[in-house]
């Protein structure tokens, strides 16, 4: 995988679950709910159309209450290796309408036994420098990576 340090970002994690329990939360939309950001923000709904064009929706919402609906589009979904999908399509690759103010990118998720751990890749490609240093800005590696714990800590009480 080619990574562009100036529009890439990446994280790199040991999980203590298997590829298929990390899927099975990323893909089950009761079970994203409960893990996908950063506690105290939550996600109140969520929408997974597993399949090349199909909906990867959810709604997060701030500890104030306020609402963030999310749409995008499933690009890849290899089953217990890989799951990418874009901000910058709708479902069924319909483009976002121009007037669309949201932060585009790619998310990329890679999944790779290893022993009874995995080792999990994510990476969100940016399509200009402004919209990788948000992201970056944001949080993207402290929040991706306590998301990827509250998933870990999540599918472990499942088992």
């Amino acid at each position: 995988m080619i990574i562009n340090p100036k529009l890439d970002l990446v994280l790199e994690l040991e999980i203590d679950l298997t590829p298929e329990e990390i899927w099975k939360g990323w893909t089950t939309p009761d079970l994203l709910c409960k893990w996908f950001c950063p506690a105290p923000w939550k996600v109140t709904e969520a929408e997974v159309d597993l399949k090349p064009g199909g909906i990867f929706r959810f709604v997060m919402q701030s500890p104030e209450g306020q609402q963030f609906p999310n749409e995008g589009c499933i690009l890849v979904a290899e089953t217990y290796k890989k799951f990418v999908w874009t901000s910058a399509l709708l479902s069924n690759f319909r483009p976002l309408p121009p007037d669309s103010q949201a932060m585009l990118f790619t998310g990329e998720i890679y999944l790779q036994a290893d022993g009874k751990k995995t080792k999990y890749t994510a990476i969100a490609r940016h399509g200009n420098e402004d919209d990788f240093n948000k992201h970056a800005q944001m949080g993207f590696k402290e929040g991706w990576t306590a998301c990827a714990r509250q998933l870990e800590t999540l599918m472990k009480s499942l088992r």
